[in-house]
């Protein structure tokens, strides 16, 4: 009897782990209650999924049956997807309508959210409000320390992100000095900075792209977003394919599946073919062992390696620049990119060779010393942005330890530098190869 017992036991324990692997279903939770009730008023059909809380990607959409190539994963009426329509059509309209010079499209559905948010418990939308993200890890959310340990490229683009919300906001503070009449607090404290980097962060890592025709109380930057709640749930992954569309007919956003899907699995979207770099800028989380990923290399790494004295150095930095050859130059998980060893090669021509740069940039061979020198400075590169980047591991380790609050952040920013470890490893390993074969 005993026995039996012990079995059922190891039987239930394995069940539920096996449950948290798949992920653990969340619908029972008041907000998701609440907010396909709302969603079913307007006119949302129960689909085979629910929301889960899955290990690796925290939130996201389990399926009850599996499914199959071009099957609909979801279809979401127009009356619940939230664009600058809803906003024009709310009391936010007129002044909107208004207000010159216009408003863009973006700042229009910025202002809504962080009306509705306001609004609380009287808000038409809060269904939906109840279950958006309270922070985001985008890199303009990031703390000052965390974003110093990200990759050089990616520290650049994360500055402009920053100096993007933040003229965004300065140049909005009129407007929103002009919906005093709506609120009885003042506009200025529900309209402040953090509101506004929320209320960014929302549309620019959950918006789908939906075209709308231009409309004149509007800027003319192009008018492509709408926010689609349930259907925001979906997670990325980059080995999935998936087909989504308004569907006019119908009056909803459709995603069919292009991949198979097992019952009981996490369902998974594309955002696109984008490297983890990307991904962090835009949507705030890095997707592990992502085939599109890449390490990039600055051109003030690239140009250490030749020697200053060089009479040429100046026109072959200028011949670079003009054909576009000093940016986007990569390892990827298969070595060094073509751009980064042409780019190379003809830093590396010599002065007798030097006439042959139209035929580098085609990839002609110009000479065997030529061909050995660029993987001998290529390899160096490699080595130099390994020590780079486990130096940096070694920091966020060390800070993840002292400074408890940025645990989080951290993490993402040492999941990122993983990745870029194990493709410069690749690439070492594949240059070595190269060597030994030459």
């Amino acid at each position: 009897m005993k026995k039996s017992r012990g079995r059922t036991g190891r039987k239930r324990r394995r069940k539920h782990l096996q449950s948290f692997m798949d992920g653990v279903n969340c619908s029972h939770k008041l907000e998701y209650i609440k907010l396909k009730k709302w969603l079913k008023d307007r006119g949302f059909e129960d689909s085979n999924l629910r929301p889960a809380q899955f290990r690796d990607t925290g939130r996201g959409l389990m399926t009850t049956k599996a499914l199959q190539v071009r099957d609909l994963i979801i279809s979401l009426p127009e009356k619940c997807l939230l664009t600058t329509g809803t906003v024009l059509s709310s009391c936010l309209g007129e002044y909107i309508m208004k207000w010159k010079p216009p408003v863009s499209p973006l700042i229009a559905l910025c202002t809504f959210l962080i009306a509705e948010k306001h609004a609380g418990e009287k808000s038409l939308w809060k269904p939906y409000l109840d279950v958006l993200p309270n922070t985001y890890t985008c890199p303009v959310c990031l703390e000052h320390d965390v974003v110093s340990l990200l990759p050089e490229p990616l520290r650049k683009k994360a500055q402009e992100q920053r100096t993007t919300v933040h003229e965004l906001y300065m140049s909005s503070k009129a407007f929103f000095s002009s919906l005093q009449p709506l609120f009885s607090e003042n506009t200025g404290t529900i309209f402040n900075y953090s509101a506004v980097e929320w209320a960014w962060c929302t549309i620019n890592t959950r918006t789908i792209y939906m075209k709308h025709s231009q409309r004149e109380c509007f800027s003319l930057e192009p008018d492509v977003y709408a926010l689609a709640p349930y259907l925001d749930l979906l997670n990325h992954s980059p080995n999935v394919q998936v087909k989504a569309v308004f569907n006019e007919q119908t009056r909803s956003y459709e995603i069919r599946t292009n991949s198979q899907c097992k019952k009981y699995k996490e369902v998974f979207i594309c955002y696109g073919p984008h490297d983890n770099q990307r991904l962090l800028l835009e949507y705030g989380f890095v997707a592990m062992n992502n085939p599109h990923s890449s390490v990039y290399v600055s051109s003030d790494t690239l140009l250490k390696y030749f020697p200053p004295l060089d009479k040429q150095r100046n026109a072959k930095i200028s011949i670079l620049k003009d054909h576009d050859f000093l940016e986007n130059l990569t390892f990827g998980w298969d070595g060094p990119s073509w751009r980064l060893l042409t780019a190379l090669k003809l830093l590396g021509l010599g002065a007798d060779e030097f006439t042959c740069w139209r035929r580098t940039l085609l990839g002609d061979v110009i000479s065997a010393s030529n061909e050995q020198q660029t993987l001998n400075i290529t390899a160096k590169i490699c080595h130099f942005l390994i020590e780079e980047t486990q130096h940096v591991l070694l920091q966020i380790s060390q800070l993840k330890r002292n400074k408890e609050n940025l645990k989080k952040h951290l993490a993402l920013v040492e999941a990122l530098r993983l990745e870029d470890l194990k493709i410069l490893q690749k690439s070492a390993e594949i240059l070595c190869n190269l060597n030994m074969a030459t």
